[in-house]
């Protein structure tokens, strides 16, 4: 028993990606892709804050890459990288501004990383390809949509790889579960569910931030919203875009189409005083299907309480799967026990085929009182099967690892710059519907990156 959800491939715009063979300022292979005794990639960092530490830990275990450089606007942030990279011997050289740094290590650095706040993702990110790097940028694209599809036009013109980094499209258990287990047995998915729930938790402080002046040259009004910069609109976009964007972007990955509506409501008075920004979050996604079903999607992100965690669900008229990007807090797949459902047998290939671990207890006998027959639909589910595949590296590792394989042998991207772009349209609305009280309806060109608007004249 198979259902096909039609869905488009999961690396939409892959093709393209891979269709060009990558050129290098500094490792001149003849064809452009990188031999065996000729592939190290030299890398620079834009930002060291929380994320790109999350990320330089994954970076420093993959052979042949190495961090030549880190940008910072925080001599703290700076003085870390080095400390950080010494313990790896990589005598990284620092810099206050991204400019400085490309026009002195244009020909020490291939490609960038970029983890600094969204309001800045565009100007770093067009800049890097602009000098010919390939830049890996962490998600939010930009919290303004027309800045998300400036990085997508330039990519196009520069011909260099941007990848997006929503880096659940290269974690090989959810690669194994949107190519096998949601479209082969799922069955019809016509609901899904994602949350992502914190802790209340105060601004964030330090004793040293960085200097009035400085805060101000590179546009921050002052130290509390350069170290907080999520909860305010000019640089972030709250929990939804934060959080959000990687949940909605897995709606999307697992229907195959974007979503047609979105409705949201949200709240800003758990913290005291009040936060710019939405600190929870309620949404409903509506996809309509190419078949003209329509399926929905809810969507939580709290800021308020860490109860649940984190996780994702998708429903299917079969079976359900429950995955997180830690294993602990969702790992299986769960049988519907129906009339005309999976019978034990044809559960027992999926075994087989090595997609999930057997269990015991996969069998719900039917509850008798007395004569009387118990209606097991409340509670006909099957005891879960854990997922076959692990996930045993840092989370974003696969990312990165996809990212430079793809510098060297002109790989496919997982998360092209195009596909991400969907999930910034999608993520971006519940804001807006959040704010008028009203349901967002997306027109299908909505996804699609327009073009450049013509210069006033």
């Amino acid at each position: 028993m198979e259902f096909s959800l039609n869905r488009r491939s999961f690396v939409k715009g892959a093709a393209v990606a891979g269709a060009f063979l990558p050129s290098f300022n500094i490792l001149h292979a003849e064809d452009g892709i990188l031999g065996p005794k000729d592939d190290q990639i030299n890398v620079a960092l834009i930002g060291f804050g929380a994320e790109a530490r999350v990320l330089s830990k994954s970076i420093v275990r993959i052979p042949g890459v190495r961090v030549q450089a880190v940008c910072d606007i925080w001599k703290f942030q700076c003085q870390q990288a080095k400390g950080f990279f010494k313990g790896y011997g990589m005598d990284v050289r620092t810099y206050e501004d991204y400019r400085e740094m490309l026009d002195k290590e244009d020909k020490n650095i291939d490609a960038v990383v970029i983890a600094t706040p969204d309001w800045m993702h565009c100007e770093h990110t067009c800049a890097c390809l602009r000098a010919g790097k390939h830049v890996y940028c962490e998600k939010e694209m930009s919290n303004r949509l027309e800045l998300a599809a400036e990085m997508c036009r330039v990519q196009k013109e520069t011909g260099k790889l941007l990848q997006i980094g929503h880096q659940r499209r290269s974690n090989p258990r959810y690669r194994h579960c949107f190519e096998n287990i949601v479209p082969h047995m799922l069955g019809r998915v016509t609901t899904a569910y994602a949350q992502w729930n914190r802790t209340l938790a105060p601004f964030f402080t330090v004793k040293r931030p960085p200097k009035q002046d400085v805060l101000e040259k590179y546009g921050y009004a002052n130290a509390e919203q350069f170290l907080n910069w999520r909860w305010f609109y000019k640089y972030g976009g709250g929990s939804m875009v934060d959080l959000g964007s990687h949940q909605i972007d897995l709606f999307i990955w697992a229907w195959g189409v974007p979503p047609s509506s979105v409705r949201a409501v949200g709240g800003k008075d758990a913290f005291n005083p009040p936060r710019m920004a939405y600190d929870r979050m309620y949404c409903i996604y509506e996809f309509a299907m190419p078949d003209g079903t329509k399926n929905e999607a809810i969507y939580q992100v709290i800021s308020s309480n860490a109860r649940g965690g984190f996780y994702e669900q998708f429903m299917g008229v079969n079976a359900s799967l429950t995955i997180a990007e830690i294993s602990a807090r969702g790992n299986t797949v769960q049988r519907e026990l129906r009339e005309g459902g999976f019978s034990d047998a044809e559960w027992q290939k999926f075994i087989d085929k090595g997609w999930i671990l057997p269990t015991e207890g996969d069998k719900i006998k039917k509850e008798v009182t007395k004569d009387i027959a118990v209606d097991t639909r409340i509670s006909a589910q099957a005891n879960g099967n854990q997922l076959a595949v692990t996930m045993n590296k840092p989370a974003h590792m696969p990312h990165l690892e996809n990212f430079f394989a793809a510098c060297r042998h002109g790989a496919a991207l997982n998360c092209p710059c195009e596909l991400a772009y969907e999930s910034a349209v999608a993520v971006l609305a519940a804001n807006v519907s959040a704010d008028s009280g009203n349901v967002y309806r997306f027109k299908p060109e909505e996804f699609k990156v327009p073009p450049r608007p013509a210069a006033p004249a």
